[in-house]
């Protein structure tokens, strides 16, 4: 597989010139190990943990482990080898050098839930997600200059947008919906289009048998694929909780639970719902996203690239690989945004609602070639509803070749920006 660079890997280098213990966590295959061997170099090893064997016996006796190991330590999938960290603790706590562990998870409880026993104050805690598009075009160092930033500061303006370039297409994805359909895990890049489906049938396979069956109890896995696979046909949409499951035969509980499971894994998200003091009129209810719109696809049984086009959820298939790519530049940012959605029973609604600063930055995502004023309706809806906030520019991400600014203050840029 070729090496492509990440947005954390500028941060990933400063801050292991910071704190002891360094944790990266994100879904199985999103390349954390990559990116940790890449920054670490050919001299430092890491060691793979596993559920059922105990390697280096580190779990029966993590004190000899650990002596065994060089500096700094490099230990992949911590969350089965969680004796560990009580010992790295009391070693970083008599040596606090910089860089001395390098220690990744895909299982967020299973491994947060003991860093925060452990190494609060002596660990940094970094999350990785799928490729972006500008990493995927091997466009991307962990320094480079994000659009996003100059939004969120007040310095976008229309001659600035225009002179920014698109990422460059690969051959192998030369369309969105072959992006959109190929998904975001680094090791499917490369991959001939008809290994995709097998890939991800194999990929789902061993996310329930290894990950999920361990992280909670799930007596039917078989049940379970459907439950990911009703998720799926939801990304984009608001998430109704207590009817979630229920055309399975599961109890709200239960739903519930297995959604945790999602999110603790990183296969989904959740966006609060954005209500000021205007509460009786606006929903209540969390937006929902796959994060791998080719997870997605695979589990909606969509076959190829032109199948997705003409899909049912082919819009909500984008929103949701617009608002995971916006979300995969945050590394880049001085300051992360707030992230909402907001939406009106009366039908009004922003896909996205960044904040930062004390200012609101309404976002539309549209899966079309050409986006009118009639697109920005529920920007200008928001501004109506909260005219005391502090507004910035409204903007549509959109399938369009070319930037323009609309009445409003809105601006309208390609999903491909850089």
């Amino acid at each position: 597989m070729n090496y492509r660079n990440r947005h954390l890997e500028g941060k990933l280098r400063r801050y292991a010139d910071i704190f002891p213990v360094i944790v990266l966590l994100g879904a199985r295959q999103v390349g954390k190990s990559t990116l940790l061997a890449h920054v670490l170099g050919p001299t430092v090893s890491p060691t793979v943990f596993d559920p059922v064997v105990d390697v280096g016996n580190a779990r029966r006796d993590p004190e000899f482990f650990l002596d065994q190991q060089g500096s700094p330590a490099f230990l992949d999938e911590i969350q089965y080898a969680p004796e560990l960290l009580p010992v790295i603790k009391r070693r970083v706590d008599r040596q606090p050098k910089p860089g001395s562990y390098f220690l990744t998870g895909s299982q967020n409880p299973a491994v947060l839930g003991a860093v925060s026993e452990s190494l609060a104050g002596r660990a940094m805690v970094l999350e990785l997600g799928g490729m972006t598009l500008v990493e995927r075009s091997a466009g991307a160092g962990g320094t480079e200059d994000c659009w996003l930033e100059a939004l969120l500061s007040g310095q976008l303006d229309p001659h600035a947008v225009a002179r920014r370039e698109r990422c460059v297409v690969r051959p192998a994805e030369d369309t969105l919906f072959k992006q959109l359909w190929r998904g975001v895990m680094p090791g499917f890049l490369d991959l001939e289009s008809n290994d995709i489906p097998d890939t991800y049938a194999s990929y789902v396979r061993t996310y329930v048998e290894r990950d999920v069956r361990r992280l909670a109890e799930v007596e039917d896995q078989q049940l379970f694929t459907r439950f990911v696979s009703l998720c799926a046909a939801l990304t984009g949409q608001e998430i109704n909780h207590s009817q979630l499951g229920r055309e399975l035969g599961l109890s709200p509980q239960t739903a519930r639970r297995w959604l945790a499971i999602l999110k603790a894994t990183y296969q989904w998200m959740e966006i609060p719902p954005y209500h000021g003091s205007t509460v009786k009129r606006i929903s209540g209810r969390v937006k929902g996203y796959l994060r791998d719109t080719g997870l997605a696809g695979y589990l909606q049984r969509i076959s190829s690239p032109e199948a997705l086009a003409g899909h049912p959820l082919q819009g909500a298939i984008f929103e949701s690989f617009v608002v995971n790519e916006l979300m995969g530049r945050f590394p880049l940012l001085r300051m992360p945004p707030a992230v909402y959605h907001w939406r009106t029973h009366a039908g009004a609604e922003v896909d996205l609602l960044l904040e930062r600063d004390g200012c609101y930055f309404p976002v539309e995502i549209k899966s079309a070639a050409r986006v009118t004023r009639g697109d920005t309706r529920g920007i200008l809806a928001f501004r109506e509803t909260y005219p005391s906030l502090r507004h910035g520019p409204g903007l549509v991400v959109a399938a369009v070749e070319e930037n323009s600014v609309l009445p409003g203050n809105v601006f309208v840029i390609p999903y491909d920006l850089v």
